[in-house]
């Protein structure tokens, strides 16, 4: 079975918004996620480079946007 990426980055990203956190004026998120996935967010300008000793990722302005859009799509119940 073929893996289809754009889901495994619309999840990584979602995943990324959960661990979310506010820090010295940028939104961080912790990367302990796949390191392709990871690469292929920062290539599409989403999310600051992984690479690095930091344990956390900064969520560019439209990485935030996308990363709600699917931690709400992926994870949130419509009532």
């Amino acid at each position: 079975m073929k893996l289809d990426l754009d889901k495994v980055d619309e999840a990584v990203i979602a995943l990324l918004y959960l661990t979310s956190f506010e820090g010295t004026g940028v939104v961080r998120a912790w990367k302990g996620h796949d390191w392709d996935a990871l690469n292929r967010l920062h290539e599409s300008g989403l999310i600051s480079n992984p690479k690095g000793k930091a344990k956390s990722v900064v969520l560019t302005d439209e990485g935030k946007l996308k990363a709600k859009q699917a931690y709400e799509k992926l994870f949130c119940k419509t009532v």
